[in-house]
């Protein structure tokens, strides 16, 4: 490229972020009502987009490429999709009837129960860590001669239930994440403005809950991470309506 091919492309790329400066001032300034609507309506499309999607890894039921740790005792790997369902619940603010959650549930399990055995000075250490990570299992203790405790030994059932929960606040416009045992044994909590809440950060999500992909960590930064939350635009007592249940599948 010579220098007046460069200097016509500079003058290009100047011109549309001048010209894209322009229309974005000259944009009419949306109404709270019209935001709360379009954050409404977004979920809403969330909603169902992850209804279509449980359905169909129920039916398809695909090994999860991903790996639970619980501490450098155990690792669950090899767990299927089994199944999942997703909820949400209404409320009434600013006049309107808003999406207050949606919250979807699901189950990856594996095909054969594992056997563990520890020392007994590592059993409580384990017990803990698998109550508090939701993994059925039953111990019995191993004992010697003199009815001492010589070994822990542990029947664990390979599985493992994760949630992902959409918050909407209205106040500050924005949506918050909080994905648990999504993939690994902890809860992660993650802020979104409405105009990142697209279908392709909902495939990211999937992606993500498949063992394929940490993309949609990428898409928002960590709640409370940044910038001060906005001041609240919305005055109104907060009063919640209905709640509806999606059927297990």
């Amino acid at each position: 490229m010579d220098g007046s091919e460069k200097n016509a492309s500079s003058l290009l790329s100047r011109l549309r972020q001048q010209s894209d400066a322009v229309r974005a001032a000259e944009t009419p300034r949306r109404s709270t009502e019209d935001i709360l609507r379009d954050i409404d309506q977004r979920l809403w499309r969330l909603y169902r987009f992850l209804d279509e999607v449980l359905a169909h890894l129920a039916v398809i039921k695909p090994v999860v490429a991903q790996q639970f740790r619980v501490d450098q005792l155990l690792s669950l790997s090899g767990l299927h999709f089994e199944q999942g369902f997703v909820s949400y619940r209404r409320r009434h603010l600013a006049g309107q009837e808003l999406l207050d959650y949606v919250e979807t549930f699901y189950r990856l399990a594996g095909r054969q129960p594992l056997k563990f055995r520890v020392a007994p000075g590592s059993v409580g250490n384990l017990e803990n860590r698998l109550r508090n990570a939701g993994i059925p299992f039953r111990y019995e203790a191993e004992l010697d001669e003199r009815k001492v405790i010589k070994a822990g030994s542990f029947l664990i059932t390979p599985a493992v239930t994760a949630s992902v929960r959409f918050s909407p606040d209205y106040r500050s416009h924005e949506i918050g994440v909080r994905l648990t045992n999504v993939d690994r044994f902890e809860s992660v909590d993650l802020e979104f403005k409405p105009e990142q809440f697209v279908e392709d950060a909902f495939e990211d999500l999937v992606h993500m809950m498949l063992g394929e992909s940490n993309a949609f960590l990428r898409r928002a930064p960590l709640a409370g991470v940044g910038a001060a939350r906005k001041a609240p635009v919305i005055d109104e007592e907060v009063v919640y309506r209905v709640e509806k249940t999606l059927r297990s599948r």
